[in-house]
């Protein structure tokens, strides 16, 4: 059987102004574009995969840009990036000052995206590999602790040779630059988009987020919680390790993959569980006297807090409703789960797919914060108990969610995959 296949990318870079999206102490909105802000899609037959440079997409948002493109639904998956270095895409998640202009825009972006790879679809082959471990990130919250290494591509191109698309994939989260920044940026994957695409003149580079949930390049979760400036945390750091991602997926060895081409999908619900052992009520007051004497820095944490203390419903919220994905690019995976998944599920899962080379990806369909394994509950710290409050989610997700999610995914693997 012969594949078609597309891709295009469409620009979506605010104006300077906006609130910027990612950390909590940077109040200040930006002051500009360091480089452009894209969704960029890939459609291969009558599926699509679809990322955009932003930390998040409501779960709402996706849903209609799936129902509202030239695909079926059930076809197609919606990513983010995760930057941190984009503006506000989430309502009442992850900051304030969402613009419905710019939601609106943003959503037909990815629409215009996924139709545009439709439309520019020509006969094509798919070549996949695995690049060696770039080793730049770090558990954060344990020393040698857990990370998934792999790093998966995936080129597609024309029969005649041309090359249409170079997409992979890497568990690092993209927030190399600090809460300083003030400039949009896709943060180190733009370095290693920019660097594939000189390499391979003609292609579109797709980078997707793996599963982040406790790696990044080394720092803590709580260092974050800073407008200090650190030369570890700035562009220069960000094409180091940008390049050094690069380098290593450009040097994998790739093999042709096979025609067959197939999704599948699975609903579920995530409970929460409440980790505070006092009420909301008395939190705030807590928090408001705290703030009376706090520093000017966290007193914008606390600002944050209260504000989820009066907002959050913690009665008529017991679930949200996960959707994830397996897509078989003949043979080759992609593996779709929201949130900021950790990496013992992700090592769950390619141990299930025996090593094979496979996308495994978080922050699809939507993005509903940290969803932990059973195993880091114990540990507490900012993933477990603080980063609700920021997602304006009532509370962290029960202890089994991501075990729960690591089944589904597992249920939809196509038994052909693992017996190649």
């Amino acid at each position: 059987m012969t594949l078609w296949a597309g891709a295009s990318k469409v620009d979506i870079t605010p104006p300077a102004g906006m609130a910027m999206a990612g950390f909590a102490a940077r109040t200040e909105p930006a002051l500009g574009a360091h480089d452009e802000l894209t969704v960029r899609a890939v459609a291969v037959n009558d599926t699509a995969l679809l990322v955009a440079d932003v930390i998040g997409l409501h779960e709402d948002m996706s849903q209609r840009v799936r129902k509202r493109c030239v695909l079926p639904d059930d076809k197609v998956v919606i990513t983010s990036l995760h930057t941190h270095g984009g503006p506000v895409t989430m309502a009442g998640r992850l900051g304030t000052g969402a613009e419905s202009d710019y939601l609106s825009q943003l959503e037909d972006a990815c629409v215009e995206a996924i139709n545009k790879a439709v439309d520019s679809a020509t006969p094509a082959r798919l070549l996949s590999g695995m690049g060696a471990d770039p080793k730049v990130a770090r558990n954060r919250r344990h020393d040698q602790g857990p990370l998934d290494r792999a790093l998966p591509v995936l080129k597609i191109e024309s029969l005649a040779g041309r090359p249409i698309a170079v997409l992979l994939s890497y568990a690092c989260h993209p927030v190399v630059l600090g809460a300083d920044n003030r400039l949009w940026t896709a943060d180190y994957p733009h370095f290693t988009r920019t660097m594939i695409e000189a390499a391979v003149p003609g292609a579109l580079a797709l980078f997707f987020t793996g599963c982040v949930g406790d790696s990044n390049t080394g720092h803590t979760a709580q260092s974050s919680l800073s407008l200090a400036a650190n030369p570890e945390r700035s562009f220069e750091s960000a094409k180091k390790i940008g390049h050094r991602i690069g380098e290593a997926a450009l040097a994998s060895l790739l093999t042709p993959a096979e025609s067959d081409i197939s999704t599948a999908y699975a609903e579920l619900s995530l409970y929460f569980q409440r980790q505070d052992k006092q009420s909301t009520n008395e939190l705030a007051k807590a928090w408001r006297i705290e703030r009376s004497n706090a520093s000017q820095m966290r007193a914008v944490i606390l600002d944050c807090w209260i504000r989820w203390a009066e907002n959050a419903d913690l009665t008529q919220r017991e679930f949200w409703n996960a959707r994830v994905a397996v897509v078989n690019w003949g043979g080759f995976l992609i593996v779709a789960m929201p949130g900021e998944i950790f990496a013992e599920s992700s090592l769950t899962i390619r141990s299930y797919l025996q090593g094979k080379p496979a996308f495994v990806i978080g922050f699809s369909e939507g993005n509903p914060g940290y969803i932990p394994p059973e195993s880091e509950y114990h540990f507490g710290g900012y993933e477990i108990e603080e980063a609700h409050r920021y997602y304006g989610m009532p509370a962290t997700f029960k202890p089994g969610s991501a075990e729960a999610i690591v089944a589904a995914v597992i249920n939809l693997v196509p038994d052909s995959r693992l017996n190649n």
